[in-house]
């Protein structure tokens, strides 16, 4: 059964979520039609330029994403903080590039001068500007929303472009959190669209790959933050280098068809994580699989349901299995 969203998002117990958008019909109209042979990639361009630009909008960073033919997979942090943090005037002025906003908003833009109602109707309206500015739901459904009637107005047509409200899954530690960006960044390897991730258009590893040649990390995405004390900081709390050769090698592993062994020994990540060979390269190829909800270790769990006050733990005896 379905839960609803605010079921789902727990900030309290993790600020990280994978989420996933499919087309309607699972159709490929964000890549080639086999049967008319038209192209439509140029609408992955579109999903990723979108994406990016909202990543500057929201107080919401993107940690990972992968534009597929027929569907998206976007790893999201959700920065409360910097949206409790932010005066009325930049919450105001974001929420403006998205949206007209109210008359009482433009006024205050505009420098005039409120009356004592007027404020009172401005601050309720700035509050709910904020809360939608730090929530998952605001950001998929101003982006999935553009790129669809977009697609409409380019083939002529109405109707839905995506099959339904998007999917959403908690990432509640760090070993969810490194197993499921891994998955995302190989997305275009198990599909067969590319050979290695810096061949992968339209993901992120391609993009850090790009940057990471020139010794940055790309400011459009959060970065990489090393290997810091606190638990779940702001910043991917592991080594960009090391993170890189891991998903370079389990690439190789999984488009050649063919068995191969991760020495945990030579990566410092999966030696952190506690994840044996095996169940990382089963993590990267069946990710979304074996896990149906929140993902993390037993104890991550426990907390994350009661925190929502919920009885069921989902992908309990798979997380025990593979996250151990």
């Amino acid at each position: 059964m379905a839960f609803a969203r605010k079921r789902q998002v727990s900030l309290v117990d993790t600020k990280y979520y994978h989420c996933i958008s499919r087309c309607v019909r699972r159709a490929f109209l964000c890549g080639e039609d086999r049967f008319t042979g038209q192209s439509y990639e140029n609408r992955r361009g579109w999903v990723e330029d979108k994406l990016l630009e909202l990543a500057k909008i929201f107080c919401i960073d993107v940690f990972a994403y992968a534009v597929m033919s027929n569907h998206t997979h976007l790893v999201l942090y959700v920065d409360d903080k910097k949206a409790n943090r932010l005066n009325d005037k930049a919450i105001v002025i974001r929420w403006h590039k998205l949206c007209k906003g109210t008359l009482l908003t433009q006024k205050y833009v505009q420098g005039e001068k409120l009356s004592k109602v007027e404020l009172i109707y401005f601050n309720q309206t700035v509050k709910q500007y904020r809360e939608r500015l730090a929530s998952i739901s605001w950001f998929m459904r101003v982006l999935n929303e553009d790129i669809a009637r977009r697609a409409n107005k380019e083939d002529n047509c109405t109707g839905r472009f995506w099959e339904g409200r998007f999917k959403s899954q908690a990432l509640l530690d760090e070993a969810a959190l490194a197993a499921c960006m891994a998955y995302v960044d190989l997305n275009p390897i198990r599909a067969k669209m590319a050979n290695t991730p810096k061949e992968s258009d339209h993901t992120s590893v391609q993009n850090r790959l790009t940057c990471a040649a020139e010794g940055k990390q790309p400011k459009q995405l959060l970065r990489f933050a090393g290997m810091p004390r606190q638990i779940m900081p702001k910043g991917l709390p592991f080594e960009l280098k090391s993170y890189l050769e891991l998903v370079e090698l389990t690439g190789r592993i999984i488009r050649e068809d063919k068995r191969g062994h991760i020495d945990n020994m030579n990566f410092p990540l999966l030696e952190r994580l506690n994840i044996s060979s095996d169940n990382w390269l089963k993590l990267t190829t069946q990710f979304t699989r074996v896990f149906h909800g929140a993902v993390g270790r037993p104890t991550s769990q426990a907390s994350y349901c009661e925190n929502l006050k919920r009885k069921r733990r989902a992908n309990i005896s798979n997380c025990e299995k593979l996250l151990a």
